[in-house]
């Protein structure tokens, strides 16, 4: 593995300042920095980036597939509404973790309900910022089970 594919879908730019009680203080940024050094850590490439248009995700989800690179997905709201994202996941054969930095099936019911999960390898969600920490270990866990 010589890359991991962060993505974030809408709103995530505003981490940090968006309602702090449900998604905690920590920016996009910061958390950039904390994957960058666990990915520095194990000489694995980070390729992080954020849109609010969800054809830039999928163009990222089929670019990784292609490339064979694991992606860590915060779809943000386009996880409960977007099928063209399943079908990315699915035509581009990417590995993908669903992530969430809130737990959503204690939000409102329409959270509840995601497009991606089904096409995930696995879901992380409700414990802020760390999810995307525990979704890194997973691809990284992942990927020495392999050899």
């Amino acid at each position: 593995m010589s890359a991991v594919h962060v993505l974030n879908g809408p709103n995530l730019n505003l981490l940090g300042k968006r309602e702090p009680a449900i998604y905690g203080t920590a920016s996009l940024d910061d958390i950039r920095a904390t994957l960058e050094k666990r990915c520095a850590e194990r000489g694995v490439s980070l390729v992080f980036r954020q849109s609010n248009h969800e054809g830039d995700l999928v163009d990222w989800i089929q670019e990784a597939g292609g490339a064979g690179a694991p992606v860590i997905l915060n779809a943000g709201a386009l996880t409960h509404t977007s099928i063209a994202l399943y079908d990315a996941i699915k035509g581009a054969q990417a590995v993908v973790i669903e992530v969430h930095l809130s737990n959503v099936h204690a939000r409102e019911s329409f959270r509840s309900h995601s497009f991606i999960s089904p096409a995930a390898r696995g879901v992380i969600a409700g414990f802020g910022p760390l999810s995307y920490v525990l979704a890194l270990d997973a691809v990284f866990e992942n990927e020495l089970r392999k050899s």
